[in-house]
């Protein structure tokens, strides 16, 4: 198996992410660090990241965090600020990835996993999967900024794109985004000189929010991994037809 695959599926990363833990150096086997993505390892290799020995995970973890405000979207941080993962650490002792990320100051539903298949698919430039967001403003939203969005906006050359906008009320609007551009929301409220006082992601996919706490996790049922797997798979075909 490629190395970067094998480290996928011993839950260390997607199997894109493992690719630039290798490019770092910092995987070892049998002793010897390794940065070439074509290098295949077996079961009987010694396989080690960051010097910790790794191994195959028999158990696939798929699990959905309503993520604090005030968390960062990573494995470790460099500022030692608080991360998401360690919210799981002392419910699961497998090592769990997240799959997409959400802005230190946002909050709401973000997947974790150790399959590196799942985040795989999901992660997928043509998987289009919907994330819907719900925005609380310090001023009033200016009454177009909804179709406005829709149609699409371009700020400082980059342009921005919703699948759906609906103002709830004056401070208000329902959001929902496939693409998410970094900061997407964010800059584009800022374009408009309206601050952000809330951002709540509450489904991704099939998956909602459903009365899930602040900190509060739990684990997908498979109906609903297949069901995300299936809304990605579909519309990865349909572009590969293309």
């Amino acid at each position: 198996m490629r190395l970067q695959m094998y480290l996928a599926h011993c839950g260390v990363a997607s199997r894109r992410a493992s690719e630039r833990i290798i490019a770092d150096g910092r995987v070892t086997v049998n002793g010897s660090v390794v940065t070439e993505m074509g290098t295949k390892v077996s079961a009987f290799d010694a396989v080690c990241v960051d010097g910790k020995s790794v191994c195959p995970e028999e158990k696939k973890r798929y699990v959905l965090l309503n993520k604090p405000s005030g968390y960062v979207c990573s494995l470790a941080d460099e500022k030692e600020r608080p991360v998401a993962a360690d919210l799981l650490k002392d419910a699961f002792r497998e090592r769990l990835y997240n799959v997409g990320r959400l802005d230190m100051f946002s909050t709401g539903l973000i997947l974790f996993t150790n399959d590196g298949e799942f985040a795989k698919i999901l992660s997928h430039p043509s998987a289009e999967l919907e994330k819907e967001y719900i925005v609380d403003t310090s001023l009033p939203i200016p009454r177009m900024l909804a179709s406005d969005f829709k149609k699409g906006i371009r700020v400082q050359e980059v342009f921005y794109q919703c699948v759906d906008a609906e103002q709830l009320n004056a401070r208000r609007m329902r959001i929902v985004l496939i693409e998410g551009k970094n900061r997407e929301i964010r800059r584009v409220f800022e374009s408009v000189e309206v601050g952000i006082k809330h951002l709540m992601r509450i489904r991704i996919g099939n998956i909602c929010i459903d009365g899930l706490q602040p900190g509060q996790f739990r684990e997908l049922s498979a109906a609903e991994v297949s069901g995300l797997i299936a809304l990605c798979k579909k519309k990865i075909l349909y572009s590969e037809e293309l």
